[in-house]
């Protein structure tokens, strides 16, 4: 067995930075917002900084605990995530927000049970892929366990109804399916089967087919489902190269919707310009840079199969998130990791980055180990 060493340094300042810059953007973002709805210009500052705070000590933990003993909880964890994940739906365990049930609510505090299930899933594909690596090239026995269970989980999102998370939790198992060796065939079957089920989707509800007009051309309608793309062009573009300044930003005042949640990078771009934009984009970068090197240097398939994992789950959701900021997706709601508002997605996110540096400790000196994924 490998010794152990110092965690990724280069992993671990990402993170910081962004959980810092996190904190940061989301009190200008949300000051104005909070004093006018709340009365209280720290609200969403305060619980930020609570999130992150345990957060930091979910990552301190998971850095502490040896990531082999985690594959012993991989059915427990995923019993309880399809439970959550049915419980949100039914009143009144799940909180009803703007007609849809994604949450828990205990006090002051909400909990979306989709960032466990995401981390589950990661979590059960590692170990199916290290016990049935020669399997994952046949469909029925390889790639069709993944997807049930996988199919499962994103069709109890997507009745919450929540696309964006559930065409996430699909896309998560199809490319760590790819990595461990699935046939692209097989890949090809499932995206034209999918694919018109997601149209069905998109069709049968009219305001996700006003978002995907709008994403075509929100100039067509301004005022209705073009409105927060618009607003969002407009603060990325006001910004410049050197931004507004901190906290100088006119979008957020009442103009553009969620800006500390969804749409935090464009307050972001507005007030830090095009070279603070691209700096974070840069962090980012970094972040996938070592999560996929932790992932080819784990010592074992299961720590691999873990690191990529929760890699291509935070890659997914930072391509996502800065593709529909931009315009260069159509609108879903997904958070940018360690930076939105928003307790439950920091606090997995954190525990998945602190699994990763938990792995990084066990590194080898590059791809030695015997069973390196199929397609890496």
């Amino acid at each position: 067995m490998p010794r152990k060493v110092a965690p990724d340094v280069w992993l671990f300042g990402v993170v910081m930075a962004l959980v810092f810059l996190g904190v940061v953007m989301v009190y200008s973002a949300s000051a104005i917002v909070a004093a006018d709805r709340f009365g209280d210009p720290f609200f969403f500052l305060k619980k930020q900084l609570f999130w992150a705070a345990l957060g930091g000590g979910l990552l301190w933990a998971a850095l502490r605990l040896d990531y082999r003993r985690l594959e012993r909880f991989v059915i427990p964890l995923l019993v309880i995530s399809f439970v959550l994940l049915v419980l949100v739906l039914v009143p009144p365990f799940g909180q009803s927000i703007n007609g849809t049930r994604r949450w828990f609510r205990i006090g002051p505090l909400s909990f979306q049970p989709v960032e466990l299930a995401k981390f589950s899933l990661v979590l059960y594909l590692a170990s199916f892929l290290t016990k049935r690596r020669e399997e994952i090239r046949t469909f029925w026995q390889g790639l069709f366990p993944l997807l049930l269970v996988a199919g499962t989980m994103a069709l109890l999102t997507f009745v919450q109804p929540d696309l964006g998370n559930s065409l996430a939790l699909v896309v998560l198992t199809l490319v760590l399916a790819y990595l461990a060796g699935a046939r692209v065939q097989h890949m090809a079957w499932i995206a034209a089967a999918a694919l018109p089920l997601v149209a069905l989707a998109v069709a049968l509800k009219p305001y996700r087919w006003r978002r995907m007009l709008a994403f075509v051309n929100p100039w067509d309608d301004p005022q209705g489902a073009g409105f927060q793309i618009i607003q969002s062009f407009l603060a990325l573009g006001s910004g410049g190269l050197f931004g507004r300044g901190l906290g100088e930003s006119k979008q957020k005042l009442f103009y553009l919707p969620e800006p500390y949640t969804d749409f935090i990078f464009a307050i972001l771009g507005e007030e830090l310009g095009l070279i603070g934009a691209t700096l974070v984009v840069a962090l980012f970068a970094v972040l996938i840079w070592r999560g996929l090197r932790v992932g080819l240097r784990a010592p074992d398939a299961f720590g691999s199969y873990l690191a990529l994992g929760i890699t291509v789950m935070l890659a997914t959701q930072t391509l996502v998130n800065l593709g529909v900021v931009t315009g260069a997706l159509p609108t879903k709601g997904l958070p940018l990791p360690f930076v939105s508002f928003g307790g439950s997605a920091l606090l997995m996110t954190m525990f998945s980055a602190g699994v990763l540096l938990n792995i990084s400790q066990h590194a080898t000196g590059g791809t030695s180990w015997e069973e390196t994924p199929g397609h890496v």
